[in-house]
């Protein structure tokens, strides 16, 4: 078993041997083709000249923020609790303006450890 699990590894290591070979052979011919003179003169008629702007969009961030809520809600609406929800539903609570504090499940969390250190240390 272990002879024909070698044979299989040595097959395949060849296998990828000449894979590799060949994609540097493809990159080499890459680098031949665009660094001709014929790819030079095609790349400056088909580029715009440096007169020829671009338009600037602008975006606001409630625009961004309001665009992923939405994004997001419809995402919600196709998951179950069981899917993940939550995990979208808290990305969509920090999105939201609201100030949501964690202070008191902060808290909570730290007494329930606390509590059960200290059941583990009285067992």
């Amino acid at each position: 078993d272990m002879e024909k699990n070698c044979a299989e590894k040595a097959a395949t290591f060849e296998q990828e041997k000449k894979l590799r070979a060949e994609e540097l052979l493809a990159l080499a011919e890459t680098i031949k083709v665009l660094n001709d003179d014929e790819a030079l003169d095609l790349f400056k008629t088909t580029l715009p000249a440096a007169s020829v702007s671009l338009v600037q969009v602008q975006s606001t961030t409630t625009a961004q923020r309001n665009k992923a809520l939405a994004f997001l809600g419809a995402a919600a609406a196709k998951l179950s609790a069981r899917e993940g929800r939550h995990n979208v539903d808290i990305v969509m609570l920090a999105l939201s303006d609201k100030k949501v504090g964690f202070e008191k499940v902060i808290k909570l969390v730290d007494e329930l450890v606390a509590t059960l250190k200290q059941e583990q240390a009285d067992e």
